[in-house]
C-alpha cells in the first residue's frame, strides 16, 4: 500500500485523537484497534484541547477517520481503574485513553497510574499541564517551583509511569507517541504511558505530514527462550524430587492456561497460584492446589515449605506470595523463573528463562520430554499416573515428578477441601460471615463470569477460597491492593466482556471512598452486579490490629464519645442502600445467605445495574491458614497487648531469608 504524502493542519490535540484512532494490536493473528475510546473529566486545561478534538471527531471527523468514542467520567482515579480493567479483561491487548485537566484533576490519577506500572497493565495517560510559553505563569491550579520553571505536579508522573514524556513544542508529539505505543504493547515494559500535555500546546496548531496517521499493527511479541536457557532450566528441574510450580498473572496475560495444563499432566507438578494466576489452571484440575503464601491455603503452602524446585511463570513473587520471604523453607531450595520480564526472571537467584508464559512452558515441556512439545508423545495423557517412583531418580528423557509427590499433593489439596467446608456452612451468629457470601457466589456464577475484588480482608478469604473454573473468572486486584479499584473496575470489565455476567464485591469502607462511578454505570447503561458488604468497620486491618497488639483501635466506624473522646460510640448513622438509590440504582438488603442467594438471582435476571448490600459479621470468621504477613510491632511499648504481639512476631519472623 503506498504511503500517503503531503500534510494535513490540526492543532496537537486533534492529531493525538486521530493517531490513536489508526494503532493496532496483533498477537496470534489476532487485531484489534488498541485505544477504542477515551474517559476524561474536562476542565480548562484540556476542555478546548483535548474536549474540542473529541468533539470534533463525533461531531466532523475527517474523511475515513474512525470514531473516539468519549466516556465521562465522575472521578479521575476512578476512570483510570476502569481503564485498567478493561485492559486486564483484554489480556492487554486493548486499553483506554483517560484524559483530565491541569492540577489536581491530573494528581488524581497518580494512584491510577501507579496501579497500572505495578500490575503491568497498559492505560494511556493523558494529564494537563501548565503553559508552555509561561506567558500566563501562575494559572490556575499552577504549584509553583522556584528552583525551576519548567516543573509541575505532573512530574509526580515520572516514578509511577513506564513511559513519561512533556509535549511541549507540537512536532515532539510524533516521536513520543510513537514510543508511547511502543511501551504499551511491549509485554516486558507495560504500564501507564504519560504523555503530558500543557494547556496551550493542546490547541496549537501545527502541519501534521500524513503519513504520521496512517494505520500501525504493533505485533504483540512472544519471545520464545533461548535454548542454553531452557537447557539450563531443564537441567534443575530433572533433578527435582519435590518440586511446584507457581503460576502468576503472566500466565494469564500470555494465554498460556492450555499450555498449563499440558504442562503439569506431563510432568505431575503441583501448581500453585497467585492472586493474579489464580484461574491459569482450573480449580477442577486435580494438581491445581490452590493459592500460595500469606493468604493462601495450607495444602498450597504445606507443599510450597518442603519444595526443592520452585518454578515461576508470570510472577513477581510479591511478599504476599513468598509470606516475606519465609514461605520456601527447604534449604536447599531453587528457582526456575520463565518470564518476559528479566528484572522478574532474576528474582531469587532463578535459573533465568526469558520467555512468554505460553511458548516458554511448551518449550519446557518438550525439553522435559526429550522431544519437541507440540510432537505426538507430549500430549501429558496419564502422565499423573505414570510418575517414576520416589526412590528412582527420574530419567533425563522424560521427566515427571514422583508418584508420591503428586499423591500427597492432591491428598492436601482434599484435606483443605474438608478443612475449609464449615466456612461456607452457617454460623452460629446473627448475621452471616462474609466466607458463606463468598461460598455462594462461588457456586452460582458461570465459569466465564467474573468476580472483582482489590483489598481489605476479602482478598485474604477469597484467594484461599474461591475455586476459579477459567482465566476470566478471577479479577483481584492485588499488586497495589488498591481500595476504591473494585467499583470502577466492574464498569471496565463489563465493557471488555458485555457478555459475562461481572460482580464487584466492595466491603462498606471501599465504598465511602469511590461511589462515583456509580454515575457512570447508569449514564452508561451498563449492567453490572454490586455487591456491597456491610460490617461497619475496616475488617481487614482490625483484625490485623489485634493480632499485632493495637486492640483494633482506629478501625470501626463509631461516632465520637462525648466521655472517653474516642471513636467509641454508637455507629456512624451512614445508609448505604439510601446511597445507592439516589443513583436510580435498584438496591436488595439482605442479611443471611439464603436471602442473598436469591437476591443474586434476580440481580443475575435484571438488565439493568443492580446492588446487593449484605449485612456481614465484622469479625468473620475467616479461613484457617499456616501463611505469614511481615507487619513490624513495636519493638517496645508499655501495652501488654503489643509487648505479646511482639513476642509472636519475633518468632514468625525466624524462618525469613534471602534466596541466594
Amino acid at each position: 500500500m503506498p504511503r500517503p504524502v503531503g500534510t494535513v493542519r490540526l492543532t496537537v490535540a486533534q492529531a493525538l485523537v486521530r493517531f490513536l484512532t489508526v494503532q493496532y494490536a496483533e498477537r496470534d493473528g489476532l487485531r484489534e484497534r488498541f485505544i477504542p475510546g477515551t474517559f476524561g473529566i474536562f476542565g480548562h486545561g484540556n476542555v478546548a484541547g483535548l474536549g474540542q478534538a473529541l468533539l470534533q471527531n463525533a461531531q466532523d471527523p475527517a474523511d475515513g477517520e474512525a470514531a473516539m468514542p468519549f466516556h465521562m467520567a465522575r472521578n479521575e482515579q476512578n476512570m483510570v481503574h476502569t481503564a485498567v480493567a478493561y485492559a486486564r479483561t483484554k489480556n492487554r491487548l486493548q486499553t483506554f485513553a483517560c484524559t483530565a485537566s491541569i492540577g489536581p484533576g491530573s494528581t488524581n490519577m497518580l494512584t491510577g497510574a501507579a496501579l497500572a506500572t505495578i500490575d503491568r497493565i497498559p492505560v494511556l495517560i493523558l494529564p494537563s499541564d501548565i503553559f508552555a510559553t509561561r506567558t500566563v505563569d501562575p494559572v490556575l491550579q499552577q504549584l509553583e517551583d522556584e528552583t525551576g520553571g519548567d516543573v509541575s505536579v505532573n512530574d509526580a508522573f515520572r516514578p509511577v509511569s513506564r513511559y513519561f514524556d512533556r509535549i511541549s513544542r507540537p512536532e515532539q508529539l510524533i516521536p513520543a507517541a510513537l514510543q508511547a505505543m511502543r511501551v504499551l504493547t511491549d509485554p516486558a515494559e507495560t504500564g501507564a504511558v504519560t504523555l503530558s500535555l500543557p494547556q496551550d500546546v493542546q490547541a496549537e496548531a501545527f502541519d501534521w505530514p500524513l503519513e504520521f496517521f496512517r494505520e500501525r499493527t504493533w505485533h504483540v511479541a512472544r519471545p520464545v527462550p533461548e535454548p542454553a536457557a531452557l537447557e539450563r532450566a531443564a537441567e534443575v528441574i530433572r533433578s527435582a524430587r519435590r518440586p511446584v510450580l507457581i503460576a502468576g498473572g503472566g500466565t494469564i496475560y500470555s494465554e498460556a492456561s492450555e499450555a498449563l495444563a499440558a504442562f503439569a499432566d506431563a510432568t505431575s507438578i503441583p501448581v500453585l497460584d497467585t492472586q493474579a494466576g489464580k484461574g491459569a489452571l482450573s480449580a477442577d484440575h486435580p494438581l491445581c492446589i490452590g493459592g500460595v503464601g500469606s493468604t493462601g491455603n495450607n495444602a498450597a503452602n504445606e507443599l510450597a515449605a518442603e519444595a526443592d524446585v520452585v518454578i515461576g511463570v508470570g510472577t513477581r513473587y510479591t511478599d504476599f506470595t513468598t509470606a516475606s520471604h519465609t514461605a520456601f523453607q527447604n534449604p536447599d531450595v531453587r528457582f526456575v523463573n520463565l518470564n518476559v520480564k528479566a528484572f522478574d526472571a532474576a528474582k531469587h537467584s532463578a535459573t533465568m528463562v526469558v520467555t512468554d508464559a505460553r511458548a516458554g512452558l511448551d518449550a519446557l515441556r518438550g525439553a522435559l520430554a526429550g522431544t519437541d512439545a507440540h510432537g505426538p508423545d507430549a500430549t501429558g495423557t496419564g502422565a499423573a499416573e505414570e510418575s517414576a517412583a520416589p526412590d528412582t531418580a527420574p530419567s533425563a528423557a522424560d521427566y515427571r515428578a514422583p508418584a508420591a509427590h503428586a499423591e500427597r499433593a492432591r491428598a492436601l489439596r482434599a484435606e483443605w477441601e474438608r478443612l475449609i467446608e464449615p466456612c461456607f456452612a452457617p454460623h452460629d451468629q446473627e448475621l452471616p460471615a462474609q466466607t458463606e457470601i463468598f461460598g455462594a457466589l462461588n457456586e452460582m456464577m458461570g465459569d466465564e463470569d467474573i468476580v472483582i475484588n482489590a483489598a481489605g480482608s476479602m482478598p485474604g478469604d477469597l484467594q484461599a477460597l474461591w475455586k476459579a473454573r477459567s482465566p476470566l473468572q478471577y479479577h483481584l486486584e492485588y499488586g497495589y491492593s488498591c481500595m476504591g479499584y473494585e467499583l470502577p473496575a466492574s464498569l471496565g470489565a463489563k465493557m471488555a466482556a458485555p457478555d459475562s455476567e461481572v460482580v464487584a464485591i466492595i466491603g462498606d469502607g471501599t465504598f465511602q471512598m469511590a461511589p462515583q462511578e456509580i454515575a457512570t454505570i447508569v449514564s452508561e447503561r451498563v449492567k453490572v452486579i454490586l455487591v456491597i458488604l456491610q460490617n461497619h468497620g475496616w475488617s481487614s486491618i482490625g483484625s490485623l490490629s489485634e493480632s499485632h497488639g493495637s486492640q483494633r483501635f482506629g478501625t470501626k466506624y463509631r461516632m465520637r464519645d462525648e466521655k472517653s473522646g474516642l471513636l467509641d460510640g454508637a455507629l456512624v448513622p451512614l445508609d448505604i442502600p439510601a446511597n445507592i438509590r439516589s443513583y436510580g440504582v435498584e438496591v436488595q438488603e439482605v442479611s443471611d445467605t439464603e436471602s442473598f442467594r436469591e437476591a443474586y438471582r434476580r440481580a443475575e435476571a435484571s438488565s439493568e445495574a443492580t446492588a446487593i448490600v449484605v449485612n456481614t459479621n465484622l469479625y468473620g470468621p475467616h479461613p484457617p491458614g499456616n501463611g505469614w504477613w511481615d507487619v513490624p510491632v513495636s519493638e517496645v511499648s508499655t501495652l501488654e497487648s503489643t509487648r505479646t504481639a511482639r513476642g509472636v512476631y519475633e518468632d514468625k519472623q525466624s524462618p525469613q531469608r534471602h534466596y541466594l
